[in-house]
């Protein structure tokens, strides 16, 4: 075989250089993409949303009777004992109509209570005219005087009349105590006396609903009164969420204003769920977690604001990897493995999913690397890199 010349020889690396170029330059450049590895540590699962302090103890004291509530010199955060004086409520005027009404009552109900008196003293005298008969009766009866039914009939008259006598002796009782309240409706120091609200237990005013003076109807709300030192926290979680909780469970508030996350534990989870409207206008069905402090923290308030995150579950060590990594497959969970500079279908099983990293059961090793946030025009098989290779 004839040798290539020189200029063959030059011919030809050159077209292999070209070939090798072209190659280079046409063939598809890897795909960017964003990694994760997978790797040993803790794992910690948890519900996170808002929710609000709330006085465990809260008093609203309210009118008891009709009438204008005078203006209160109490302030937000005052003290204040058993019995102390809240606020004052002046009964309201009566017109002339009224006064009429009201003393032609007072004077029916003293009529009712003579005419009570009346009869009460009648049967007095009856019980004791049937007193005397019985007695009389029976000494004759012991004599044979009289027959065994005569002295009976007797005898039993007068605990007829003993009864009647107790009962008239109630009425006046009655009469007189009508009587009284008539004539209070047109005593004219009781009807301008105020009636104080008192407060029924120790603690601090949170809340004056009533700071002027107005007319109000009985049952209306003047104060709220409770003890800021004991603080319970209502955090409202979606339904879905919420059968996850369990008493006991821990809580951590953040965000609440000062350093660091307060502790503590979950007391009891609502039974009923309630409708509430989330900021994109969509209705969710949401239940309240009670949640105790474990601390007391002398900052916080009624109705203050926290975020709070309950965990659900937790384990000091498990293989993880980002939750940004998963996907549904056929068969389960998937990810992208990447193996030589190409992304691989890899089917895995999970165990605890957190909001970040989730539990790898079986089909991933540490160390190896995923694709987080795969791109939709990210295929098995393709080439890709790293954004920061």
């Amino acid at each position: 075989m004839k040798p290539l010349s020189k200029t063959q020889r030059i011919a030809a690396v050159s077209s292999i250089a070209v070939a090798i170029l072209l190659f280079l330059v046409l063939r598809p450049a890897p795909l960017p993409v964003d990694a994760g590895v997978a790797s040993y540590g803790p794992l910690e699962v948890s519900v996170e949303d808002e929710g609000i302090t709330r006085v465990i103890d809260r008093f609203t004291v309210s009118a008891p009777v009709n009438g204008k509530v005078l203006r209160s010199k109490l302030v937000e955060g005052d003290s204040v004992q058993a019995g102390m004086k809240l606020a004052a409520i002046l009964p309201p005027d009566q017109n002339a109509l009224e006064y009429r009404e009201s003393a032609a009552q007072a004077g029916s109900a003293s009529a009712s209570a003579s005419e009570a008196l009346a009869r009460q003293r009648e049967i007095t005298v009856r019980l004791a005219q049937a007193r005397l008969k019985s007695g009389r009766y029976q000494r004759l009866y012991s004599e044979g005087a009289v027959s065994k039914e005569s002295s009976e009939l007797a005898t039993e008259a007068a605990s007829v009349l003993e009864k009647e006598a107790r009962a008239a002796a109630a009425a006046v009782r009655a009469a007189r105590l009508q009587a009284s309240a008539a004539e209070a409706r047109i005593d004219a120091g009781i009807a301008s006396k105020a009636v104080e609200v008192r407060s029924p237990v120790d603690g601090k005013v949170l809340r004056i609903l009533e700071k002027n003076e107005r007319v109000v109807p009985a049952g209306t709300p003047l104060v709220e009164i409770g003890n800021p030192g004991l603080l319970e926290v209502v955090i409202d979680v979606l339904s879905s969420d919420a059968v996850r909780v369990r008493p006991g469970d821990r809580v951590w508030l953040e965000d609440w204003g000062g350093a660091g996350a307060l502790g503590g534990v979950v007391k009891r989870i609502e039974p009923a769920a309630f409708t509430k409207v989330s900021a994109l206008g969509i209705e969710e069905k949401r239940v309240n977690i009670i949640a105790m402090l474990e601390k007391p923290e002398p900052r916080l308030g009624d109705n203050f604001r926290i975020q709070a995150r309950i965990v659900t579950s937790q384990a000091d060590r498990v293989l993880r990897v980002p939750v940004s990594a998963l996907f549904r497959g056929d068969g389960g969970w998937e990810l992208f493995v990447i193996d030589g500079g190409r992304a691989k279908v890899r089917k895995i099983n999970i165990g605890m999913r957190g909001a970040d990293l989730a539990e790898v059961l079986s089909g991933l090793r540490e160390g190896e690397k995923v694709v987080t946030h795969p791109p939709n025009e990210l295929e098995p098989g393709m080439r890709v890199a790293t954004k920061k290779e």
